[in-house]
């Protein structure tokens, strides 16, 4: 054990989260597989991380030692077992990879810096002497965003930003707290709730996360519907740059020309590596309820939806899954492959606040559904779902090891071209499996609602074909090509690393390209940051 496992979450090297609340596979799960992909029990010997083979460090020690002059000899590590904790992220691409036995890619050092003062010390020591640079907060990027691409730089370098673990300040009349960027969510939480506020920010990711990803990648939580975005919740940021250090956000709105705090966030640590953000907090809610819904077919349960988001009735979170999701029973988690809770399709409501306002919010959104088509199910499978909601990571990584293909992806459109853009994709996927050798199970749900559209959030599972990494490869650029032209966006809160980058062009125009360029070579001239991301 080294010094570096005290600040890191228990991540295991090849897998999501902490190993001890790994899932294996449920008989009707297995059964599952079998009938819907054609796959039959299989178990694969799990690679130890001793046997994994990393690339020789490129750092010269010269460069070792200046660094961790800077950061503290005791936060600078080259071994291998620190190396391979940050070797990328967690989506599907990225755990086949650590599969392979062959010499696998690794960033050279890994540093932690204390203060502001040290990363601007890092960026402008790595600026003069050709060292890429990737902000690495939780580790949880699914799109390649952690990839250690050294490019034309003679080495790579992770700076892990977890030293910056503080709630700086909390303003509790203005609702505003100030965090270091490598606080996690269950942090965030925990120091919030100490003073009787919370955050409201719950992506899946949420247990590994950090503040700082969260603003880097625009996240989404599932909570979105209640307390918006982060990029909604973010009221400032420091971000230190290769050519000076940036305080963004003096006021709650301000016309002082662009936000120019939309620019950093979002900018997936290619502009410069956030240190510091400032929130909207807010008290915790004095009670919650709870409501489960049935429709009988998706195109009824999205205008449900449609009509409680655009009457601005209130839920905290508003979810549904499709036929196939609710067919298997994967918003629960809990009893996938098990007898359905309801035929058609399964809505989840949730409402925070005040008894008051939650009973007049639920009031009134249950009798929009009602309305539109939907019967309440009661409470419990809205709880089922809240226990599980951040449990699916695990099951995919037993899925992968039972030798089937098992990912996400999302995006999101306009209420009125959700139809289309959900058969696009399905049909993309289905079709690029197929022609791999393998029949394909796609599920969607509607993850997040906008008063004008929706973000479609897909889990596809198939059985591992020939080359699995090339074989997801395709299937999920035949899905890319798809979103882009049904009118989605390539990303609605996956962010776009390096795996969404090619669509990057046709998502915001050769011009859009040109202003991300222009921004890049002004804060980070030489290039250093986090390259073959983001920017075309």
């Amino acid at each position: 054990m080294t010094d570096l496992d005290a600040l890191l979450p228990p991540m295991k090297w090849d897998a999501w989260g902490d190993p001890a609340a790994a899932k294996p596979l449920s008989d009707g799960i297995r059964s599952l597989l079998k009938q819907a992909v054609g796959l039959d029990d299989s178990a694969e010997s799990e690679l130890q991380p001793d046997d994994v083979r990393l690339r020789p460090s490129a750092l010269s020690k010269a460069d070792r030692d200046a660094l961790a002059a800077i950061v503290g000899a005791e936060f600078c590590h080259t071994d291998d077992r620190d190396r391979l904790l940050h070797a990328g992220g967690k989506s599907t691409l990225d755990l086949l990879r650590r599969k392979n036995p062959g010499a696998q890619d690794a960033p050279d050092a890994i540093l932690l810096p204390g203060d502001d003062d040290a990363v601007a010390a890092v960026l402008a020591y790595c600026s003069e002497h050709g060292i890429a640079v990737i902000p690495f907060g939780g580790g949880t990027s699914v799109t390649g965003g952690l990839n250690p691409t050294r490019g034309q730089f003679t080495a790579v370098v992770s700076l892990d930003l977890r030293r910056f673990d503080r709630l700086i300040s909390l303003d509790e009349e203005s609702g505003q707290a100030v965090f270091g960027a490598g606080v996690t969510g269950p942090d965030a939480e925990r120091l919030l709730g100490e003073h009787g506020f919370s955050l409201g920010h719950f992506p899946q990711s949420f247990e590994y996360a950090t503040i700082g990803g969260f603003a880097a990648t625009r996240s989404s939580g599932q909570d979105s519907a209640g307390y918006g975005r982060f990029n909604d919740m973010v009221r400032g940021l420091r971000v230190i740059t290769p050519v000076g250090t940036w305080d963004l956000g003096r006021a709650p709105e301000s016309a002082a020309g662009p936000d120019l705090r939309q620019l950093l966030i979002g900018s997936e640590g290619t502009l410069g590596v956030i240190t510091q953000v400032r929130l909207r907090v807010h008290r915790k809610p004095e009670t919650v309820g709870y409501q489960a819904w049935s429709f009988p077919d998706f195109a009824t349960g999205a205008a449900a939806l449609r009509a409680a988001t655009q009457n601005a009735s209130g839920p905290t979170v508003i979810r549904l899954s499709d036929e196939v999701e609710t067919g298997i029973n994967l918003a629960t988690t809990e009893s996938i492959g098990e007898s359905q809770i309801t035929g058609g399709c399964l809505g989840i409501s949730v409402f925070e606040g005040t008894t008051e306002h939650v009973e007049s919010r639920q009031a009134e959104t249950s009798a929009l559904l009602a309305a539109h088509g939907g019967t309440p199910l009661g409470e419990e499978p809205a709880r089922a779902w809240e226990r599980g909601r951040f449990a699916a990571p695990y099951l995919r990584d037993s899925l992968l090891s039972a030798g089937a293909l098992c990912e996400t992806l999302e995006t999101a459109t306009d209420w009125a071209g959700v139809p289309a853009l959900k058969a696009a994709v399905t049909e993309a996927l289905t079709t690029a499996l197929a022609e791999s050798g393998t029949p394909a199970l796609v599920m969607c749900h509607i993850s997040h609602v906008y008063p004008t559209g929706a973000s479609l959030y897909f889990t596809v599972v198939a059985g591992q074909r020939g080359n699995p990494i090339e074989q997801w490869q395709a299937a999920k650029s035949a899905a890319s090509d798809a979103i882009m032209a049904t009118g989605g966006t390539i990303t609605h809160h996956h962010a776009v690393g390096a795996d969404h980058r090619p669509w990057m062009q046709e998502e915001i125009g050769e011009l859009g390209v040109q202003v991300l360029r222009a921004v890049k070579a002004t804060l980070d001239p030489a290039g250093i940051l986090n390259p073959g991301k983001l920017i075309p």
